[in-house]
């Protein structure tokens, strides 16, 4: 272990963030009715340029008018590169109230960016009074955000996740698909004339994985495209969960129950976690570092291991 201790990320339940678009009155409603640990208004790609205004006036209205439970509740504001973004963080900041808890920044290419958002929210606040400083949650969606990911990570005590948006990534780094997320079916290997497909987004995630857990954010994987394919969309978040992320992006309300079902651990899962707690307990208790579970070796790290799971599963409880 480093002399720099990997600070703890958030404690709140992040499986599935579901995604609407600010210009449909109709979807709020039903999405704070929704299974969704998250919801992300959107004001970015989902919302035409001539309803950017008008989008987030009814995000605005959202927010205030309708009970959320005790949803984290986050808004993906417009681009840097955009006339939008600024207007976007002044009249939430200004008019939304404090029941707003994250700002989603996409596209996010460098630290400077954070920095940008960042400084401007702290005016806003500070001028408005607000004493619920607003989060931030950030998109790896080019190039530059992937060469730049750890920088990012620390930017801004504000930062709690991060995803990793598979469309805008592949456009950006010249990857020949069209797919969002899931196999790709040019990306593979041959052995014996068989095809063996890989996953050519593990790297991207692992990466991510590595500068969130290193500065304490919660690593979240983001779109799978085709809502049809339900098979899909598991195979992709099981790989996800297995390599650290802690959940998924619905884009459809279908995807909702999807993701749920994944990273929650299941019940044979969580007990096995307890008991090797509890067989490390009482190996301490006798002055042993390491003690033997079901024929295999569990010693201080299988604590950490289990303990993930564990804290889990307690909080979907609470």
């Amino acid at each position: 272990m480093s002399f720099r201790l990997q600070p703890t990320p958030p404690a709140r339940l992040n499986r599935c963030q579901l995604f609407g678009p600010g210009s449909n009155t109709k979807l709020p409603p039903k999405m704070a009715a929704s299974d969704a640990d998250v919801i992300n208004l959107d004001l970015e790609d989902s919302v035409s340029p001539n309803d950017k205004d008008q989008a987030r006036k009814n995000i605005i209205e959202a927010i205030s008018d309708i009970d959320w439970g005790n949803k984290t509740l986050s808004v993906r504001i417009n681009s840097l590169d955009t006339p939008y973004w600024y207007r976007d963080v002044v009249d939430l900041l200004e008019q939304a109230g404090d029941r707003l808890d994250m700002l989603m920044i996409p596209k996010v290419g460098c630290a400077e960016d954070i920095y940008a958002i960042d400084a401007l929210a702290t005016a806003v606040e500070r001028a408005k009074g607000r004493t619920k400083p607003v989060k931030f949650e950030v998109i790896i969606e080019s190039a530059a955000g992937i060469a730049h990911v750890e920088e990012i990570a620390a930017a801004s005590p504000r930062l709690e996740a991060m995803s990793l948006g598979a469309a805008d990534f592949a456009a950006s780094m010249g990857m020949q698909t069209t797919g969002i997320g899931g196999t790709q079916e040019d990306y593979y290997m041959l052995q014996e004339g068989q095809k063996y497909w890989s996953d050519p987004w593990h790297w991207a995630q692992a990466a991510i994985v590595a500068a969130c857990r290193t500065h304490g954010l919660l690593p979240v994987d983001g779109p799978f495209g085709d809502f049809s394919d339900d098979e899909g969309f598991r195979a992709q978040a099981r790989r996800s969960a297995t390599l650290g992320m802690v959940g998924k992006w619905a884009i459809h309300p279908k995807q909702v129950a999807l993701a749920n079902e994944v990273f929650t651990p299941g019940n044979e899962k969580v007990a096995e976690a307890r008991e090797i707690l509890a067989a490390m307990e009482e190996a301490t208790r006798t002055g042993a570092g390491a003690t033997v579970y079901k024929g295999r070796l569990v010693d201080i790290a299988s604590i950490k291991q289990a303990e993930v799971i564990v804290k889990q599963s307690e909080l979907i409880a609470g």
